[in-house]
């Protein structure tokens, strides 16, 4: 073979792998068929599967994710004839602002309400709800507040409602080390440094919460496309400095905050779930056990399984949404 050849038969084979590369992408499951409908403040991109008269799980995820966390969740909670919802949040995927003027607050009373606002929207008067990150926060807020809502509870890494004042108090030093990120968006330099680079951001922020989880750049690229909602990234930067005390959030949900900061108990029949391997600021199991006054179980899902527990491990998941409704 001479070197034209070699030149050829090397530009043919990239060409070839390219190809390949991108049929590999394209065929990466995703969700097809996403609604809109107007809820409250947004109009909301969300799945609808399974049949509409089955009982309701509503599935939420966090940050910097989407709902792709649950894609193969749903075909095994829509086998056992649950209709399922999986909204993106405020500031991900087709979900918009219906006023353009609408302050982009991301703290957690507002994502909350989100929630009751879409559940009034389908006409939904209750709903098991599951999250993990943001959701698990969110639905650990609605069953809190709005407990005959909610059927039962799945949430990973437990008990998440905070408040302004416990955010204030200064952890260990190597505490504050996992919570960089928080730091770095209560500056400027870090608003616009997530802006510009929010999906090597997100990546970076994937790898370090699931430090075993080997996911491929065709699993990545099919969330990080919700990042690019033009309001994701000012949705994001308000939760952390609100967490901070570094902004106030909109009056209409102070009596809902101030609610929240006195550490409500969650009285719904609930089951929390930590993976093995979660590399996330997360607190240990007996420090929130007494938070959960009703049916509780706990359960530590083993195999080096991260953060993202949904789509790490589908089927622990799914399950303990199945057997929560039995406890």
């Amino acid at each position: 073979m001479n070197t034209t050849h070699r030149q050829v038969f090397a530009a043919t084979a990239l060409a070839i792998a390219a190809l390949f590369g991108a049929a590999q992408a394209q065929a990466a499951p995703a969700f097809d068929d996403i609604k809109q409908i107007n809820a409250g403040e947004l109009n909301v991109g969300y799945v609808d599967q399974g049949p509409v008269d089955g009982p309701v799980v509503i599935l939420l995820h966090g940050w910097p994710y989407d709902i792709n966390s649950y894609v193969d969740v749903v075909p095994k909670l829509t086998a056992q004839g649950y209709r399922v919802i999986v909204p993106h949040l405020r500031g991900y995927g087709s979900t918009r602002f219906l006023d353009a003027k609408a302050p982009r607050n991301g703290e957690p009373a507002a994502l909350a309400a989100d929630v009751l606002a879409l559940m009034d929207a389908l006409q939904i008067r209750q709903a098991t709800l599951a999250g993990y990150d943001w959701g698990a926060r969110t639905a650990d807020i609605v069953a809190a507040l709005w407990p005959q809502r909610v059927k039962g509870l799945v949430s990973v890494s437990g008990y998440l409602i905070g408040s302004q004042e416990a955010g204030k108090q200064p952890l260990a030093p190597e505490a504050e080390l996992q919570w960089w990120y928080q730091f770095y968006f209560a500056t400027e330099r870090g608003r616009i440094g997530y802006e510009k680079n929010h999906r090597d951001f997100a990546k970076l922020i994937w790898k370090l919460a699931s430090p075993q989880w080997q996911f491929d750049e065709a699993t990545y690229a099919r969330s990080a496309v919700s990042l690019d909602n033009p309001d994701h990234a000012a949705v994001t930067v308000s939760n952390y400095r609100w967490r901070l005390g570094l902004e106030t959030g909109e009056a209409k949900y102070a009596a809902l905050e101030a609610k929240l900061a006195t550490f409500p108990s969650i009285g719904v029949p609930s089951i929390t779930l930590e993976g093995d391997a979660n590399g996330a600021p997360h607190p240990e199991p007996a420090a929130y056990a007494q938070r959960f006054t009703g049916k509780y179980q706990h359960r530590l899902i083993g195999g080096g399984v991260g953060h993202n527990l949904p789509q790490e491990a589908p089927e622990a998941f799914a399950q303990a949404v199945i057997e929560v409704g039995k406890l």
